[in-house]
Parts: structure tokens; sequence; C-alpha cells
């Protein structure tokens, strides 16, 4: 958690004007190098967050305080991870707020189950699921130097062996074959509940959406997000020349309950 001043141990974001970026931890008498020069963090500690700090070459970078687009794109991580343009939309149609129960399938490197956990706050919980043991290991790490741990409960399992929680307001599934586990997403997720999946492919949206129709499911999309951004000149406002395009399908679906469904839900 960031402090009005910078401390030991506190996580921080060096940034120059012309958008080098590094991430780093600050320690006690430590030192971070860098090809524009080395910092001393002794010229950080008891300081505000956007102090600015000469390097040992004379460059000046400001220490600021990572969010969680610099947290993932600095990241450790061996998968893909949802782009923010993705991910903050997942957050919002899943409805997930102070006292939320998630459950996140397909933990990967971490980065929705951290997005999730700050979002949930002290009160509610993200039960986040992983079958391959060294995105466990890799996510755990994530987790814990993230500081959200005591919100995610993370758990070696892979999901066709069963889903331990019940009634959860909201199911974010990231797997190959999401089609294969809707009707446990459905027995899950509390009456209303909130459930996302992504995939890369139109073949893999159809086969999802042949499954959700079946299924006591409302409000079932199909999304795609395409941001652009542009070079902050003020003379010669224009795009970039090249753009993040195609990274994910967004399908999303609502719980509902009727008489003829599997359960009382």
């Amino acid at each position: 958690m960031a402090h009005p001043l910078i401390e030991e141990g506190d996580r921080v974001f060096l940034v120059s004007d012309d958008g080098e970026e590094f991430l780093t931890v600050v320690r006690i008498g430590g030192k971070f190098g860098t090809h524009l020069g080395v910092v001393d963090f002794n010229d950080l500690i008891g300081k505000p967050y956007g102090t600015p700090v000469k390097t040992s070459k004379g460059k000046t970078l400001y220490a600021v305080d990572p969010g969680y687009v610099e947290d993932m794109f600095h990241m450790k991580r061996k998968t893909q991870v949802v782009y923010p343009k993705d991910s903050g939309f997942i957050l919002m149609k899943l409805n997930v707020h102070e006292g939320s129960r998630v459950v996140d399938v397909g933990v990967g490197s971490g980065a929705m189950s951290y997005l999730f956990a700050k979002a949930v706050g002290d009160s509610g919980k993200v039960y986040a699921y992983e079958r391959r043991e060294d995105f466990y290991k890799l996510a755990f790490e994530n987790l814990s130097e993230w500081g959200v741990m005591s919100k995610v409960e993370l758990k070696l399992k892979d999901i066709s062996y069963g889903i331990d929680e019940m009634n959860v307001d909201a199911f974010f599934l990231d797997v190959p074959y999401p089609w294969e586990y809707t009707d446990e997403v459905w027995k899950v997720l509390r009456g209303g509940g909130r459930f996302c999946t992504i995939v890369p492919t139109t073949n893999q949206v159809q086969e999802i959406l042949k499954k959700l129709q079946k299924l006591p499911f409302t409000m079932i999309e199909v999304w795609e997000s395409f941001f652009r951004e542009y070079k902050p000149v003020p003379e010669r406002l224009r795009p970039y020349d090249r753009m993040v395009a195609h990274t994910t399908y967004m399908i999303f679906a609502t719980k509902v309950l009727r008489g003829d469904c599997h359960g009382s839900g």
C-alpha cells in the first residue's frame, strides 16, 4: 500500500520525461542501476511520491507509486495477460465491488486476481483457481508482492474436479475450452450473478454462445474493445502509428432462475 512518504520496502515506479520506465522496491542504503545511471534510494526515503531524483549520470527520474497498469506490464509473467482496455471493462461488467465474492479460473500470472482483489476490498474475497503448478507459484509470488494475498484464496486445482464455492457474485473464466464448464459456472453463481469468459477466436465465441443459450442465462453479450493512443504533442496532435488491436473477445452473461432449471440457486 502506498504511503504519503516513500519508506523502506515501498514499491516505486521511476519514470523519465522521455518515457523510460523502471519498477523497483526501495531499500535503505540500496541502489538501483539503469542505463540512465544509478539511483540512490537514500535520496528517496522520506520524500513524497512524485519526487524527482538525479541518477549518477545526471538524468532526472520521478518516483511515483505504481498503479495497476504499471504492475501488469512490469510483472513477472509466463502467460499473456488481459490488457487494461479489456480488464477494466470486465471489472465493470461483472459489477465487482466492495464485498463481492469472485471466482477467477485460469489465474496465469495473477493479473486479473489482483484487479478483483483491489475491487472487493477487505470484506470481499477472490477464489482463484490454477491447475498448473508453475503458474500457481508465479501468481502467488506476484500477488504477495502486490500485497493482496489476504483477499485472495489461491488454489492449485483443476476445476474439472469441482468448484468449492457456491452463490458467488461473479465468475471469470480464462481457459481454452470454456464451454466445457458453463454448467458448473451456472450452479456456482447466485441468482443474478455475472459471468465472463474470454477467447481469442470467433469459432470459440460460437461454441460458448451455443452453451450459454441452452442454460438459464440472460444479458448474453459479445464485446471486443479497441483503444488508440495519441502522441501528447500539442503542435502535432495525432495518433501513434501503431496500436494494440485485437486482444480478445469478451463474452458476458447473467444467471437467472427458472422453474425448469437444474436447481434453485
